[in-house]
């Protein structure tokens, strides 16, 4: 009986140290390409070039930090990050609040129409986005937005059907007793809203802030489509503009992206149990 256990033990803990294993070795195929970025970014041009063994190739001699500021200083990057940061910081806005005031409609108003339109607005998600950039360059040029941020920002406030349908299915988990007790306290449907069920789908908009951040902060067709100005650019398109200026200097390129891409695994990495419990979470209903 003995042996037994022991032996029983001994499985569990081979699978235990597989799984552990599988895990660990997947981690690191996901991290290598960027710790490959942040130690190329902390390498001169000859190091880059002459590196021969895998040691020279994972590990900077000496190490040269003097490339994050001279790129940030080559093509201003610090107004270009300023600029990503406020269409990031607008577009965020105006998704949360558009997308959760109209997904509260669908989910707990009634209304005429309301599940044919619901309807409507999730087949707009099969529609390209080629199909309506011409006819929107169009309507920015004749409002005069060409060459301005507001093209990249503005559309947010009129929500995302992607957006409305997550949070309207989380608005389904919330029992319909909070909405009553409410109503019987006073509150308007706004107050309802704003006070009651907007900070009980707190996971799913920490979602919805996670993929808008990442989408304003990556875009570079919009930035590409609109901007015209060197001052208004955006960090995609700065990056792309030193690629096409400096495209042998590989650490000041290295260093640019990592300036680009170090955001967005923070805020992903201090958001990511509420991103997981938002995903985890969508769909139940009451």
């Amino acid at each position: 009986m003995t042996r037994k256990k022991s032996l029983v033990r001994a499985k569990g803990a081979l699978r235990i140290g597989l799984r552990h294993a599988i895990l660990i070795a997947g981690a690191a195929i996901f991290v290598l390409p960027f710790y490959w970025l942040i130690v190329t970014s902390l390498k001169s041009d000859i190091q880059i070039l002459n590196a021969t063994t895998l040691t020279e190739m994972l590990v900077p001699d000496p190490v040269v930090f003097s490339n994050y500021p001279k790129t940030l200083n080559y093509m201003d990057f610090g107004r270009y990050f300023l600029n990503t940061t406020l269409v990031a910081l607008l577009s965020i806005i105006g998704i949360t609040l558009a997308s959760s005031m109209v997904a509260f409609s669908f989910a707990r108003l009634k209304w005429p129409g309301r599940d044919i339109f619901f309807i409507i607005l999730l087949s707009t998600m099969m529609l390209p986005h080629q199909v309506t950039m011409i006819p929107l360059y169009l309507i920015y040029s004749k409002i005069g937005w060409v060459n301005s941020l507001k093209p990249l920002w503005a559309p947010s406030f009129f929500g995302h059907a992607f957006f409305i349908f997550l949070l309207r299915q989380f608005y389904k988990t919330i029992p319909r007793d909070f909405m009553d007790a409410a109503k019987i306290d006073g509150c308007n449907y706004f107050q309802i809203y704003w006070k009651i069920m907007f900070p009980l789908v707190r996971p799913a908009i920490i979602t919805i802030v996670i993929f808008q951040f990442m989408w304003s902060w990556n875009d570079f067709l919009g930035p590409l489509i609109y901007i015209h100005d060197r001052l208004l650019m955006t960090m995609s398109q700065a990056l792309q503009a030193l690629q096409s200026a400096n495209s042998s200097e590989w650490s000041m390129l290295m260093a640019a992206s990592a300036v680009m891409t170090i955001p967005v695994i923070i805020v992903f990495f201090f958001a990511q149990r509420y991103f997981i419990q938002g995903v985890v979470l969508t769909g139940l209903k009451e």
